[in-house]
């Protein structure tokens, strides 16, 4: 699998909101993407960012932004976080109407499309999107809030997705208590590209430990 490009993109729920700019700086030149939740206490139990702050953090970032949608709305926000600038949009398969029609919205507007799925969401009904997305993103912890112990027993569904993607060029990602020891696990499984918040951000040195769990997961 060594031949496969990691991926770390760090996401900022876990860094200080008072300072967000300063927080992306400390790990933009050491990161391939800054993930950004997006949370509207309806679809999950927890508010971040609504569609005007993000458009902020996604101007000021000199580092595409990876926005993850775990909103109600999701049909109508994908479309505008794609043409606030995201570089990549994640939408969750169980609050899309129209998966096929969102994807290729977000691909119009320049943005690359993903789907995203809860724990308890099989996968394998989703793979009939393949041809229009460009990340399947597997959550390893129920989304809604940082710091949540990882979910091993997700790694059978990132391996059916790997075995599905096959060599197309579609990212995997894997989101939730992402560390140095679990980024391995979620590594040989077939993850590529991996969400990391607390592990980076509750580190002293935040760019080095970006760079220690991209250098961990290269190794395998």
């Amino acid at each position: 699998m060594s031949d496969q490009h990691i991926r770390i993109t760090p996401s900022i729920l876990s860094a200080d909101r008072e300072d967000i700019v300063s927080e992306i700086a400390k790990i933009a030149k050491v990161s391939d993407l800054i993930h950004l939740d997006i949370m509207d206490n309806r679809f999950v139990p927890n508010q971040t960012w609504d569609l005007a702050q993000a458009q902020e953090i996604i101007t000021a970032s000199p580092t595409p932004i990876d926005a993850h949608l775990m909103v109600e709305d999701v049909d109508r926000l994908a479309i505008e976080y794609a043409m606030a600038g995201a570089g990549s949009v994640t939408i969750h398969a169980e609050a899309a109407l129209d998966i096929g029609k969102t994807l290729r919205g977000i691909r119009s507007h320049g943005a690359r499309s993903a789907i995203a799925v809860k724990p308890g969401t099989p996968i394998e009904g989703y793979f009939e999107f393949s041809d229009l997305v460009d990340m399947f993103l597997i959550m390893t912890v129920e989304p809604g809030f940082g710091g949540q112990k990882f979910m091993a027993e997700m790694m059978e569904k990132v391996r059916l997705t790997r075995k599905a993607i096959g060599d197309r060029p579609i990212w995997l990602q894997v989101d939730g208590g992402i560390s140095i020891d679990t980024i391995a696990i979620a590594r040989e499984a077939g993850a590529d590209t991996f969400v990391a918040g607390s592990a980076v951000f509750n580190s002293p040195e935040p760019a080095a430990m970006v760079e220690k769990l991209r250098q961990r997961a290269s190794a395998l």
